[in-house]
């Protein structure tokens, strides 16, 4: 069977090493010194070692079912919510006001890494609660929050967003679901949606669907779309719960993996719903909701590499395999450990280099939120919304990529269920497709964030990274990654230039290099983090000198992901100015 531990140690050093979080001048972070956020992760880490990872299995194995209309969750699935809300985990960074505990954005990072690589299924249902709310913190009156926030923090109650319909998937202009006014205010939603995460279970009073439908009269196409606040069980003014609102479950889909979760399909007939946010607003509401969770999926996408990763390096130090070609290191066994051969070194590199990269970029990413939100950075939103895209798409193709190379250490025991390696990327697959399938993030990274406030976030990043390279580059110890990141960065900034003189020209020239771009955009993100990484660790170094170990393996593992990983830029480019012609070459029925 896998296991986890929480990686208290790298997550520590990338908020307090790298990012030096409490010398921010965000405000709250000033509380989150190294002793506060150790505590916290020794305790999250805790109950997930110990209470939600050993469910994983049994979510996979025994999924969800559904009886009389309810959904039941896997055996163990009540008790651990019941902990996770008992400990006050679903309520880190709401606010006060609501049954909060007020601490930043980056609070809800570190937890949420840890409890989605323990079990990705499991976390679903607090992450997609923790995601309406918020939807609802930004856009509900001061009566919505007041009647749904609390609940919604505490988990007694959960949340999900229902957008996808059976024939309309990305293009939600297309959706058939109406909102019909009624005299008290409220609206009858009748609908059909699919792909709901978390749907329903029995682990909570009662589910706050947020649904995208139309009014009627309302105008064609995505600009006719409002959100609506849709309960599975009606809430009377004292907030008690009431009848059965017109809300129930077609089915529970069968999937590849996240068994553990109930992806259902959802009837709404005659519904009431309310109207959160603007009339024919509701994308502008929804997008609020959506960005968090586009973040935090590709957190899932790292996540899984990293319980992957975590397996395949102690296989890979416990399985004996062959002996190594420049001699003998187990002699008194008859084979030596897999670790030993270059091959495998080369693949649990990849693996821990990469998941160590997207960690310091997806909580470099959370301090952007937390500033944006706290202060009202409109610099630090514009760069956030540009890297979303990035963060959720190239984390979550290669979390994938990663958590196969784990199970590729395995072996033949890799495809075997009994070791567990398989539901990894199985469950990682997901990643790719939902909240916006990554071949979109790829087309809104490049037909809408690049030129977004007249280009102004990607000209803040060009300088970031040329700050950096400035500062090092006469730096001997620095030698490996300063001009490789120099490089790749070089790369990218042609890449956009392609994009403006040929995309005007030609849309088809600059989205057939779309996919391209945002793993081009990936690599280079992560090579930043890395070399502002190797310095950090050389700062410590040269400051104490405790945990050289670690440190050192920082600095190694920097340079490997310079060397072995940031060439693939060039790759990405030579594609992109390939432009349209090869991609757009054969006729429909040619293929």
């Amino acid at each position: 069977m896998p296991s986890y531990t929480a990686p208290t140690k790298d997550m520590q050093f990338v908020m307090h090493d790298l990012l030096r979080i409490s010398e921010q001048d965000i405000p709250g972070y000033d509380d989150l010194d190294r002793d506060f956020t150790g505590a916290i992760l020794d305790a999250v880490g805790q109950l997930a070692t110990e209470v939600i990872h050993p469910l994983n299995a049994v979510g996979d194995q025994q999924g969800c079912r559904l009886e009389n209309g309810v959904v039941r969750t896997p055996d163990g699935f009540r008790d651990a919510f019941d902990q996770l809300r008992d400990g006050g985990w679903t309520a880190l960074d709401a606010a006060e006001e609501y049954g909060g505990q007020g601490l930043p954005y980056m609070s809800y990072t570190m937890v949420g890494e840890v409890l989605s690589a323990a079990n990705m299924a499991f976390n679903m249902y607090y992450g997609l609660t923790h995601g309406a709310a918020s939807a609802i913190a930004a856009h509900g009156t001061d009566a919505q929050k007041a009647k749904w926030l609390p609940k919604m923090n505490s988990c007694e109650w959960t949340g999900t967003m229902n957008l996808t319909e059976p024939h309309a998937g990305t293009d939600l202009g297309m959706m058939r679901t109406r909102a019909v006014p009624q005299d008290d205010g409220s609206f009858r939603i009748t609908g059909q949606k699919i792909f709901i995460s978390a749907g329903d279970h029995d682990m909570a009073d009662n589910i706050v669907h947020l649904v995208l439908a139309k009014i009627q009269g309302a105008p064609e196409g995505i600009k006719g779309v409002s959100l609506f606040i849709v309960p599975k069980i009606e809430v009377g003014d004292d907030g008690d719960l009431g009848a059965r609102n017109g809300v129930s479950v077609g089915k529970i889909e069968e999937k590849m993996g996240i068994h553990g979760n109930s992806t259902c399909v959802m009837n709404f007939d005659d519904a009431t719903g309310y109207l959160l946010g603007e009339e024919h607003k509701g994308m502008r509401a929804m997008f609020t909701m959506m960005n968090e969770a586009r973040l935090g999926v590709g957190l899932q996408g790292y996540a899984q590499a990293e319980i992957a990763y975590q397996n395949a390096l102690a296989y890979a130090v416990d399985r004996l395999q062959g002996r190594d070609v420049t001699g003998t290191k187990n002699p008194d066994g008859p084979a030596d450990p897999l670790i030993v051969h270059p091959d495998i070194r080369r693949n649990l590199m990849d693996q821990k280099s990469f998941v160590e990269g997207a960690r310091a970029f997806t909580f470099w990413g959370s301090t952007l939120i937390d500033r944006a939100m706290r202060m009202e950075d409109d610099d630090a939103e514009g760069l956030i919304s540009l890297l979303t895209p990035v963060l959720k798409g190239f984390l979550t193709d290669k979390g994938y990529e990663m958590a196969t190379n784990a199970q590729q250490v395995y072996g033949g025991h890799g495809y075997i269920e009994e070791w567990g390696m398989s539901q990894f990327v199985r469950d990682a697959r997901i990643a790719m497709i939902y909240e916006g399938a990554n071949g979109v993030q790829a087309l809104d990274l490049v037909g809408r964030k690049l030129a977004g406030d007249g280009g102004k976030p990607i000209m803040a990043f060009f300088e970031l990274v040329k700050s950096f390279c400035r500062e090092h580059g006469d730096d001997d110890a620095m030698k490996g990654i300063v001009d490789p990141l120099k490089e790749a960065s070089k790369d990218l900034q042609a890449a956009g230039m392609f994009f403006m003189q040929e995309g005007a020209k030609n849309p088809n020239a600059a989205l057939s290099g779309s996919y391209d771009f945002m793993h081009l955009f990936g690599h280079v993100c992560l090579g930043l983090m890395w070399g502002r990484m190797a310095m950090a660790a050389m700062v410590a170094l040269e400051q104490d000198g405790a945990d050289r170990d670690f440190l050192e393996a920082k600095i190694a593992t920097a340079r490997y992901y310079m060397a072995r990983q940031l060439p693939a830029t060039k790759m990405h480019l030579g594609r992109i100015q390939t432009g349209a012609e090869t991609v757009m070459a054969l006729e429909s029925t040619s293929f």
